[in-house]
């Protein structure tokens, strides 16, 4: 069964991507396949001038499956996902992110690859992998940028979740809407901002605004990759934290 549906908006000229799995719109492995498809397929629309990121449900998402972080999947499944982020990252139309309610974990880092990220009043972000004795390796690359070492630090540290209270919150944001308004808010954005530039000026703009930020991806993610794979999976905190979430219990920590 499909887990994204595509919408075409503006004459062509919008394609939107819902994560369709509510209430968690957990991105598994299946997800993230599809949604690298979509990317694909609207790519070889030549009037494409943005790609929009929303969800259906209460939330955006809870994250990437923990299932797969598991000893005997997370080998394949983290390189995967590594990739996926990537790809966002180098998509040459425009990305939006529309985000509502939770975004965590992977999916905050999804959120962090695209272009423009425009949210929901209540929305929350975080990345509590910390709490499973794990880390997030595209969030440790990418936040810094977004809202200074020391914030990034606080995320990724302490897994805490982080609303439109926290200082570190507008430096991630283009735009907070009220309740009820960020869909007309995007589409106020495309029509206002983006709908009479050239699609095919956009996509060199934004590949010219984009590639220190990919160069820099690519450069980094491999060693944050085997750090997590090589080293962190080879204690026994980061087993026991991934097992006991997946069993419904508190985890027993060796710091080891």
């Amino acid at each position: 069964m499909k887990t994204i549906k595509i919408i075409e908006k503006d004459d062509g000229e919008l394609g939107e991507i819902l994560l369709a799995t509510p209430p968690a719109n957990v991105l598994t492995c299946q997800m993230m396949g599809e949604i690298s498809e979509a990317i694909d397929l609207l790519h070889r629309d030549s009037r494409k001038k943005l790609i929009v990121i929303s969800s259906e449900g209460k939330h955006f998402s809870f994250g990437a499956s923990v299932e797969e972080h598991q000893p005997g999947q997370v080998g394949e499944m983290l390189p995967r996902f590594h990739q996926f982020i990537e790809k966002v990252l180098a998509t040459e139309i425009p990305t939006l992110c529309k985000v509502r309610g939770l975004c965590l974990g992977g999916a905050f880092e999804l959120a962090l690859a695209t272009t423009f990220l425009m949210v929901d009043e209540k929305a929350k972000f975080a990345v509590p992998e910390i709490k499973l004795g794990v880390f997030p390796p595209v969030a440790a690359l990418l936040l810094p940028a977004r809202v200074g070492e020391a914030h990034a630090c606080e995320l990724t540290l302490t897994g805490e979740q982080m609303g439109q209270e926290h200082p570190a919150f507008l430096k991630l944001i283009n735009k907070v809407s009220p309740t009820g308004s960020l869909d007309a808010d995007v589409d106020q954005f495309f029509t206002q901002c983006l709908k009479s530039k050239s699609a095919s000026s956009l996509r060199m703009a934004h590949r010219a605004s984009r590639r220190a930020t990919l160069e820099n991806y690519q450069t980094k993610i491999g060693g944050l990759e085997r750090l997590y794979l090589e080293d962190l999976m080879s204690t026994r905190d980061a087993v026991e934290g991934i097992g006991a979430f997946i069993e419904k219990r508190d985890p027993k920590w060796s710091n080891s």
